[in-house]
């Protein structure tokens, strides 16, 4: 054992590294010894479950450890990569297409490697860009690479060239894991105990050369809790210091303008909505500030709850702020907000790019000295310049657009103000304790009277015409309908229709009817002229990009056409099907996708088809997509988790979840001894990785 290393020692401090290959393990954040022991296996080699080449089988995912008999880069029309490998049953030819210049001395004869993908036969079995791993030399007997359970580590092609693919990372580990101390315990010894986790020490070893599979996922289930343990321990402590801590605004009162507004709404409020007003009123009369998300399926009526609480908050005298991702959504909540609360004397101003100088002074000398009370903008509620007289509610829609300042931005604008977040992407249960943990959380989960659901109907290029006839006839009954194309223009790089060609396209189509064209290029004037048309319904087709994702509510709208479906996002489909249906007809959205598919595409596709519950589908994005692509989260690093998977892992998260909120309620300042490691270890290794993560 080494006594001189410890978890924080430089990597170019470890035997067999220095300065130049410490630069190389730098990219992949690897700095010191414990980063070093926390760089985890993407996934392991069972020895003992190999196949032979001999007996491979077609159509199926296999791995096979053989030595490697020929490379040959082949010339012609499909310039290949082709290795040749055997294992004494057989031989296996492994065809890279396209194959990077890198790739010709990526491997030699002699060399022993492990090839992992689907099998076919082509003159016997082949697989065509299998992965791989190096297992050792041509004779060598170290058994940390080739007995067992044996670890593949991440490895870009500069690591690879330093020496470090996976038989590089399991030497240098393994040199480690002999030569340092035990480590540092992490977590509290009850919660270790009451859940019967294995020692830290005992974890990392095991998650580099596991005795076998059951060590493994004893040691895998410990680094996932913590891993989730110290995420919500920073929810704990944000929720601490804005909401137990800080003294907010108490609205007493709900004034006879708010009682008005209700029974003069053209419908009555559901019992869903009745539910989450009353959840929400009891967070304005507390003076502690309101800190809550409001999630709603696209329709379930968000938009009149958040105006009975800005009404309630003008009747106790304070300003409210609603912002919007978008100047067309923010337009439409303006308009909206403007119908339901002038009659009652409330101003309702709007603030966006581009304003004339002489509006936005009269704008902004009116907002400094209260006379508006109500204001409705997109980012540019939080430019410099903007002051409120006496802000004491913050609306944000579709808050998972906005980034991490903007939001935080908007709130310093009053002194601790109440927050409803509000947002029409039903979000997972795991991912909202994830993203939203410190917020108390409100769900509308019933659709106004009257609304029937949406079909859906999944197409493909030879059904065209069909579609086309289907529209024409419900032009024919008055509706009206939307079609989508994903970009605004052709793009040489992209092969997609655009939506400038698709409406010149269109307008012979449906000679007898008028068009319009709607996207982001266009001026905000524009934009609000076709929107108006839209709406008053002198436009009967509108031809638009996804600009029209949130917020447009035209409810005569009944059909929506979704070309090129393949290639947008599960929660995006759920989102523009939401734009019909709004109404008393029956709606249809077509979904057209253009071959071949992805068997994600597919998923997607077939998910639509099947159910209209955002939740449901929500989850199925998580598992298809991910939790950093589904709402962007990878650049502020929330979800940046090295081992826990909120798909598969929800219980542990539970769990998790419980320790440290439980934890906080106890030691609010983690002063106690017997919480010092956790202290420690929070403001070591976590604190900063989760930093950004502050909602509103």
């Amino acid at each position: 054992m080494n006594a001189s290393l410890t978890p924080d020692t430089s990597i170019q401090f470890i035997k067999g590294i220095g300065p130049k290959r410490a630069g190389l393990l730098h990219k992949a954040d690897v700095h010191t010894v414990e980063d070093l022991l926390f760089y985890f296996p993407r996934r392991y080699l069972d020895r003992s479950h190999l196949m032979n080449i001999g007996q491979l089988p077609a159509n199926e995912n296999a791995t096979v450890v053989g030595r490697v008999y020929s490379v040959d880069m082949i010339q012609g029309r499909k310039k290949r990569l082709v290795v040749l490998v055997g294992d004494g049953t057989g031989f296996l030819t492994c065809v890279w297409f396209r194959a990077l210049k890198y790739m010709t001395t990526a491997f030699k004869p002699g060399e022993t490697v492990a090839f992992s993908g689907k099998v076919n036969f082509f003159r016997g079995p082949q697989m065509v860009h299998p992965e791989y791993d190096k297992i050792s030399d041509e004779g060598e007997k170290d058994t940390i690479h080739t007995g067992g359970i044996i670890p593949l580590y991440p490895s870009t092609e500069s690591l690879k060239k330093g020496g470090f693919d996976s038989r590089g990372f399991r030497r240098i580990i393994h040199q480690v894991l002999a030569d340092l101390p035990p480590m540092p315990e992490t977590l509290p010894l009850d919660i270790l105990s009451e859940h019967r986790f294995m020692p830290l020490s005992e974890c990392l070893y095991h998650m580099h050369y596991p005795a076998d599979w059951q060590h493994l996922k004893q040691a895998q289930k410990r680094l996932k809790f913590e891993e989730l343990f110290y995420l919500q321990l920073f929810l704990a402590l944000q929720r601490k210091k804005y909401i137990i801590e800080k003294k907010g605004i108490s609205f007493e009162k709900v004034g006879e303008l708010t009682r008005d507004l209700v029974q003069h709404l053209p419908f009555e409020l559901t019992d869903a909505q009745k539910q989450v007003l009353r959840q929400i009123r009891q967070d304005m009369k507390s003076n502690r500030p309101m800190n809550r998300l409001l999630q709603g399926d696209v329709g379930s009526g968000k938009t009149v709850v958040a105006c009975i609480c800005m009404l309630i908050a003008v009747e106790n005298g304070y300003q409210t702020a609603l912002m919007a991702p978008t100047e067309i959504l923010a337009e439409q909540h303006y308009l909206t907000l403007h119908d339901w609360l002038e009659q009652f004397g409330v101003q309702v101003a709007l603030f966006k790019g581009g304003q004339p100088s002489r509006e936005r002074t009269d704008l902004l000398s009116r907002l400094a000295n209260g006379e508006i009370q109500v204001a409705v903008g997109t980012h540019a509620l939080v430019q410099e310049g903007i002051e409120f007289h006496k802000l004491g509610l913050v609306v944000i829609d579709e808050q998972h657009r906005f980034g991490v300042l903007q939001r935080a931005f908007l709130r310093k604008k009053g002194i601790a103000p109440d927050v409803l977040v509000m947002t029409a992407t039903p979000i997972p249960r795991t991912l909202a304790l994830t993203l939203y943990g410190d917020l108390d959380v409100s769900i509308l989960d019933q659709m106004p009277a009257g609304r029937k659901p949406v079909r859906t109907a999944w197409r493909n290029e030879k059904q065209r015409q069909a579609i086309y006839e289907f529209i024409r006839t419900e032009l024919g009954q008055g509706r009206q309908t939307y079609i989508v194309y994903p970009l605004v223009e052709e793009s040489e790089k992209v092969d997609l229709a655009a939506a400038t060609e698709g409406y010149e396209m269109l307008k012979s189509v449906f000679p007898e009817f008028r068009l319009g064209l709607l996207h982001g290029r266009m001026k905000g004037e524009e934009k609000d002229a076709v929107m108006q048309d839209f709406k008053a319904g002198r436009i009967h087709v509108l031809v638009s990009t996804t600009v029209i994702e949130v917020g447009v509510d035209v409810p005569n709208a009944t059909v929506m056409l979704i070309e090129h479906a393949e290639r947008f996002g599960l929660t995006q489909l759920h989102q523009l099907r939401g734009r019909v249906g709004r109404g008393g007809h029956q709606s249809t959205c077509v979904l057209l996708s253009q071959y071949p598919l992805s068997d994600d595409a597919s998923k997607r596709l077939e998910t639509m088809t099947r159910t209209n519950d955002g939740f449901e589908i929500a989850e199925a994005d998580l598992e298809i997509r991910g939790p950093g692509e589904l709402f962007g989260t990878r650049q502020h690093g929330a979800l940046n988790l090295k081992l826990a998977n909120l798909v598969t892992d929800g219980p542990i998260l539970e769990m998790a979840r419980k320790e440290a909120f439980d934890l906080v309620h106890r030691d609010p300042e983690l002063g106690l001894p017997e919480h010092q490691a956790v202290k420690l270890t929070y403001h070591h290794r976590y604190k900063g990785k989760f930093g950004l993560i502050e909602v509103g």
